[in-house]
């Protein structure tokens, strides 16, 4: 009987488009994106099939399987050390006895997935004097707190920071940990999974439990916003994510729920760090619009014609008490600042009232507001994409439509009525 070949893994070139999801769906690190195409390692592929199923252009196929021969997806072993490891962990930001808020949404999210795997939700909490911010941490969710405070983590510097976290996570091995995606947070969170040799997925607007791994399924927007990509951790631990503000949504407030604290050293002394801190200066620009935390944003795209459009937009946003927010396409053609940008390469966020003026709801676009309480469109298009993710959708020219916005919330005052109702909660 002749011997049959043993299929290999080919690619089609032309067909590639640089996603890299083959890339992180390999266990074997043997494909790698060079240049804008997967590149096969024919000495680490295993065949295993993992990245075919992900190749969105389907250029990745199978070499020597006879038509209509039966394939079963082998079964791969891939090693880890995961039965170590247990828990999710959210690292709790904080500056001036503020705590960010990204780190109250992401103990929300995080109590879902600790829920999951039936494991225990713990927050990390650096700095001194954040005693306060440790049980407010239980009021969020959390039911344990993993306290350093010392006196040289009193301004944030990555290496004293980084350097208490991996001491902490070497010893109580989390299997999750969750870091808010703020300048703070990138920086930590890249030199924590660098020193731990491990995987970390950024701005990530998903993140759930694969039913058949216990894996924590990282979903986040790639090749320029185009696509979603999930992406697993397979070996190495912990698994690691960095999140938006704004894309979680915190547990309400509860002073009844407590936490357990287990206080630990720095380990470190001012001394041995490279770094000094002669003075402080806040870098805060009075006039840029906060639109990751505001309660009404009123945007405009391309279908506004011009720059001279967003005057309008302005008007819509005063007249409902909100701010001005934009689409990619108008801050990349020079129309506005990229501080009112809203999207993925922009700010993630989640008003109670989002209306979308000239927007057609590109992918980019729609993960940074698609979880707004309640989204308003206005296109001519009926078939814009914006209107899939729409509450409320007004089909016709903005110009037409605006303006009579404007004339009604003024008549309805629902401005003060908006703002009645967050001061009330």
């Amino acid at each position: 009987m002749a011997k049959k070949n043993k299929p290999t893994l080919q690619i089609e070139a032309e067909k590639c488009i640089g996603c890299e999801l083959c890339e992180a769906e390999c266990p074997f690190d043997a494909i790698h994106v060079v240049d804008g195409v997967a590149v096969i390692d024919y000495e680490k592929c295993k065949v295993c099939r993992k990245c075919i199923t992900v190749c969105p252009t389907d250029c990745l196929y199978l070499e020597g399987v006879e038509e209509g021969e039966e394939e079963k997806q082998p079964e791969i072993a891939v090693s880890t050390e995961a039965g170590e490891y247990s828990g999710v962990w959210v690292f709790v930001e904080q500056e001036d006895d503020q705590v960010h808020p990204v780190s109250w949404e992401l103990l929300g999210r995080g109590r879902a997935l600790a829920d999951t795997l039936t494991c225990e939700l713990a927050a990390m909490v650096l700095g001194h004097n954040v005693q306060a911010a440790a049980t407010e941490s239980g009021y969020y969710g959390a039911d344990r707190a993993y306290v350093i405070d010392d006196p040289v983590l009193q301004r944030y510097r990555t290496a004293p920071c980084a350097s208490g976290c991996i001491t902490l996570i070497r010893k109580y091995k989390p299997e999750i940990v969750l870091v808010g995606a703020t300048t703070l947070g990138r920086d930590l969170a890249g030199a924590i999974a660098t020193e731990l040799q491990t995987g970390l997925t950024a701005d990530c607007t998903g993140l759930d439990i694969d039913q058949e791994t216990n894996l924590l399924r990282q979903t986040r927007p790639a090749f320029g916003g185009n696509i979603m990509a999930t992406i697993l951790t397979r070996e190495d631990r912990p698994q690691m994510a960095t999140v938006r503000p704004r894309v979680m949504e915190a547990l309400p407030r509860d002073e009844s729920r407590s936490v357990a604290t287990v206080a630990e050293p720095l380990g470190i002394t001012e001394d041995q760090i490279a770094t000094k801190i002669t003075g402080f200066q806040p870098d805060t620009d009075l006039d840029a619009p906060n639109l990751q935390y505001a309660e009404v944003i009123c945007s405009g795209g391309r279908g506004l014609g011009n720059p001279a459009g967003f005057k309008l937009i302005q008007e819509l946003a005063d007249a409902f008490g909100g701010v001005m927010g934009a689409s990619r396409a108008t801050v990349d053609a020079g129309w506005i600042s990229h501080d009112h940008q809203v999207g993925q390469t922009g700010s993630t966020v989640r008003p109670r009232l989002y209306i979308a003026c000239g927007i057609s709801g590109a992918i980019q676009h729609l993960v940074g507001m698609q979880t707004s309480d309640i989204i308003v469109a206005i296109n001519s298009d009926p078939n814009a994409s914006i209107f899939n993710v729409a509450d409320y959708g007004i089909v016709g020219d903005l110009y037409q439509v605006v303006p009579e916005l404007i004339r009604l919330a003024k008549e309805r005052n629902l401005k003060e009525a908006l703002l009645g109702q967050t001061t009330s909660g």
